[in-house]
């Protein structure tokens, strides 16, 4: 269903009668679409057959199906030169078991100057389901339910990481054999088994491997073939070799490469021609050479990495480092206070000056508070983020709100705070009276609290001198990098911690009277724009059904904190009918927003722009081009700021096009943990980063806040 039919229901419809017309409806819809996940690149099915049921001893077979779109493309087992196989995670009842993805036969798909081993067009990942003996039905059913986890990685000239999750119920009795056709076509797209005869060998010969090949039909004598290794990273898919047939053997000679990562003592490979494929599995014999470490980047990139380590400091300066990444990290502090995403909590501290202006007492403590909570919050931030990063998880600053989750949270959060401000509600309306004594009393909570608040806000910025400070921290021991973050909150709350502490700042404000009240409402707007963007931050993530999904729901918290404010059954009926209403727009548009919005042309920025990868930059520097990337992000206030200004600049365009270099937009709005990893070897963690890429060059780092100046003298140095 659309989104406009659930907001037209919404709407025109009487809440209880059209939820429970609609309930069933949306059941049997949300059932047929488990199995089928879709996205601008592909539509992915989990298929069955079991054309005689589910019992022991019948073939049961399941498979995902991938239809590509034009010139996109995923990855067989060995993917070549670049890529990753699509993997497939099976949850299953007991007594009920997975085998091996019954591999069709790939092609070869050059990309630049790689050469990567995979598919196009449709094709079935088909997989064998065991029923043993152990396996019990459902007491309240008769169907298997089969449960997968899918992720693959698509590529045209870019690539994305997607992936899907699929459930599929397979009646137990009777046959589902409605697409055999489909599992034929699959098994007939499977290399045939071809037996490893007496002539049949793999020779090592220095940085060769000398393959010959007998038994195969007669039919292919003469003609060239194709020969795919399954153990990755033995030979070099993009390096020329020779073949021949000899009689009835066909001999070949293939390139190990150079960083291999395996030395296998039985390799198999697939041959292929015309559509067809042969499977053999043969004793290598001989030494495998040495091999050196595997090359997890370009090697111009490589060339470019370790020209920028050596010209890093000795270890002995990593004392100095330590100190210079504290004083960054309170001087990036102080400069958030300059950004637009804390301007709305600034605005509630300057309010609060104005209602104590001769009480210098509750100035310095409101200050000390505020200051508490910011340092806190960002020490909780920075713990929490080096917690997770210890279990594995590839995140970096700003990662809280990659989470569609805490971007509607804080939605929700500015919005009722805007409603406050303008005056449709007082929280002591709502607060029981022990709460709201004891706020009273406790003014100091206010102020930790708004510290708090402003960590939530300013948290996805990165100011300058911040980007270094913050990459340093996270390789440090956690008692150093908690220091750096600690300095950065420091940064943050110590302007109106010194204010605090000058009575002269507080003469200059005037008298309490009714301008406060006119201020105050004023300041609900800030609020707004901050709803406004994290609104468009919603869009980025999960499109604009996700982003006007949030804005119905955003209108319903609304509505029903205004219910709250009347009197008497009136305020008892209309609450709890705009309650009702609201939490069945939960239910019916919530999972717009938690969708996961693949990158578009659009999104990337255009023609000028194209989609970051780390297989895109290896294929610009590898044939000898400058590239230029914007590592960026939709929550990120500076990045949006630096697109709209310099990155506009006509100027610096034409330079851009003067010295043909590839602009590159690296996406972080969702999480990405190969944009995590690119910016780790950058030697940073949040955005934005701007980076120059040269062919055996150093990466050339700008600064966070760019200028039209900086750029165009980068761009006159190439």
């Amino acid at each position: 269903m659309t989104l406009l039919r659930h907001l037209r229901s919404l709407l025109l419809a009487p809440l209880f009668t059209a939820a429970a017309l609609f309930a069933p409806y949306a059941s049997a819809q949300l059932s047929a679409q488990k199995a089928v996940v879709t996205t601008e690149q592909a539509r992915t099915e989990l298929l069955a057959h079991a054309p005689e049921g589910v019992s022991p001893g019948q073939p049961v077979w399941v498979g995902l199906r991938i239809e590509h779109k034009k010139h996109w493309h995923t990855y067989w087992k060995n993917a070549g030169d670049s890529g990753l196989p699509t993997v497939l995670e099976w949850t299953l009842p007991p007594g009920v078991q997975a085998g091996e993805i019954a591999w069709p036969i790939p092609k070869k798909i050059s990309v630049g100057p790689l050469v990567n081993y995979g598919f196009e067009d449709t094709l079935l990942l088909a997989v064998p389901l065991t029923i043993s003996p152990d396996f019990k039905p459902p007491l309240l059913g008769d169907e298997l339910t089969v449960k997968l986890r899918a992720s693959w990685l698509i590529c045209k000239t870019e690539c994305i990481p997607e992936e899907g999750e699929y459930t599929l119920r397979i009646p137990l009795k009777g046959s589902t054999a409605l697409h055999g056709a489909t599992f034929e076509a699959a098994r007939q797209a499977q290399p045939r088994a071809l037996d490893a005869g007496k002539a049949s060998r793999i020779q090592i010969e220095g940085q060769t491997l000398k393959l010959a090949v007998a038994g195969l039909p007669a039919s292919l004598q003469g003609k060239p073939l194709d020969a795919f290794p399954e153990t990755v990273e033995v030979i070099n898919p993009s390096a020329p070799w020779k073949q021949s047939w000899s009689g009835a053997v066909w001999t070949a000679e293939l390139p190990l490469m150079a960083q291999r990562s395996a030395s296998p003592t039985l390799l198999p490979v697939v041959l292929t021609q015309g559509g067809q494929g042969w499977r053999i599995e043969l004793p290598v014999s001989g030494s495998w050479p040495a091999s050196a470490a595997p090359a997890a980047i370009s090697p111009a990139l490589q060339a470019a990495l370790a020209a920028n380590a050596a010209q890093a400091p000795a270890a002995a300066a990593a004392p100095l480092g330590f100190y210079a990444a504290l004083l960054g990290a309170l001087i990036g502090g102080l400069i958030l206070n300059l950004m637009p995403c804390v301007f709305p909590v600034l605005a509630i501290k300057v309010l609060s000056f104005t209602r104590h202006a001769d009480d210098h007492r509750s100035h310095r403590i409101s200050g000390l508070a505020y200051t508490a909570g910011v340092i806190v919050s960002f020490v909780l931030l920075g713990l929490l983020l080096l917690g997770l990063r210890a279990a594995g998880e590839s995140l970096g600053w700003g990662f809280q709100l990659q989470d569609p989750w805490v971007v509607a949270a804080l939605a929700a959060l500015f919005t009722v705070i805007a409603l406050n401000l303008v005056g449709v509600f007082e929280f002591g309306q709502f607060a029981p009276s022990s709460l709201a004594a004891f706020q009273a009393r406790h003014p100091v909570i206010d102020a930790f609290l708004t510290g708090v608040l402003a960590v939530a806000v300013a948290s996805p910025c990165t100011a300058p001198f911040m980007g270094a400070s913050l990459g340093l921290a996270v390789t440090l021991p956690p008692a150093q990098a908690l220091l750096i973050f600690a300095a950065l909150g420091l940064g943050l709350a110590l302007p109106y911690l010194a204010v605090s502490f000058v009575p002269a700042f507080a003469r200059l404000l005037p008298k309490p009277g009714a301008w406060m009240d006119a201020l105050r409402k004023l300041l609900a707007f800030p609020m707004l724009v901050t709803v406004v963007w994290l609104v468009w931050v919603m869009g980025h993530q999960s499109g604009v059904d996700g982003a006007a999904a949030l804005l119905t729901l955003l209108i319903a918290l609304s509505a029903v904190i205004w219910a709250l404010t009347l009197q008497g059954r009136l305020r008892t009926v209309i609450a709890a009918l705009l309650v009702a209403a609201g939490a069945w727009a939960a239910w019916a548009l919530g999972p717009y927003m938690f969708k996961i919005e693949t990158a578009t042309a659009s999104q990337a920025g255009g023609e000028r722009w194209s989609a970051w990868s780390p297989e895109r930059v290896q294929t610009l520097l590898a044939g000898g081009q400058t590239v230029f990337v914007d590592y960026t992000a939709a929550w990120c206030v500076t990045c949006q700021y630096n697109k709209q200004t310099t990155l506009a600049d006509a100027q610096v365009l034409a330079d851009f096009d003067a010295k043909n270099v590839v602009m590159l937009r690296a996406d972080w709005t969702r999480r990405d943990p190969a944009i995590t990893a690119a910016l780790a070897q950058l030697g940073r963690n949040g955005v934005p980063v701007y980076v120059f890429y040269r062919p055996g060059r150093a990466p050339q780092v700008l600064s966070e806040v760019l200028s039209v100046g900086e750029v165009r003298q980068a761009l006159a140095s190439l």
